[in-house]
């Protein structure tokens, strides 16, 4: 049997970092994940899917992920239920093995500095003294 599942989306919030009572990290975030089709008024549709990360995971995706990054989560399909007042209530989410970040945070972009390509595409004037050859 097999339970795998790799999503590539964007968080929609900074997630939340909590500790379980015996000091473990848990990191729960949702991720937003477009639907590879259009549907009937030709608008994209997406699914927001729960995703729960722990330990080291959990710590570090709570130090690099914030609201709106792309990310891609492998892991596993988990379906817990609990008892409420008003009857069974069911959860289905990822449980994440392994966190990507695809986007560099912007923040941090800011400064570094500036991309040396930039200009890409431009004719660029270079003397032929400076070629070797």
């Amino acid at each position: 049997m097999l339970n795998r599942t790799i999503l590539i989306g964007r968080t929609t919030s900074d997630g939340e970092l909590k500790y379980t009572p015996s000091g473990v990290a848990v990191y729960t975030v949702t991720l937003a994940v477009d639907r590879p089709f259009k549907n009937g008024d030709g608008g994209k549709e997406t699914d927001f899917i729960p995703v729960i990360a722990w330990r080291q995971l959990a710590e570090t995706c709570a130090n690099y992920l914030r609201k709106g990054r792309l990310a891609a989560v492998e892991g596993r399909i988990q379906v817990r239920s609990w008892d409420a007042d008003n009857g069974k209530r069911y959860v289905t989410e990822v449980v994440a093995d392994n966190v990507r970040f695809l986007e560099s945070n912007k923040s941090e972009s800011k400064n570094k500095q500036s991309d040396p390509f930039h200009d890409d595409g431009k004719p660029i004037d270079i003397p032929d003294s400076e070629f070797p050859f």
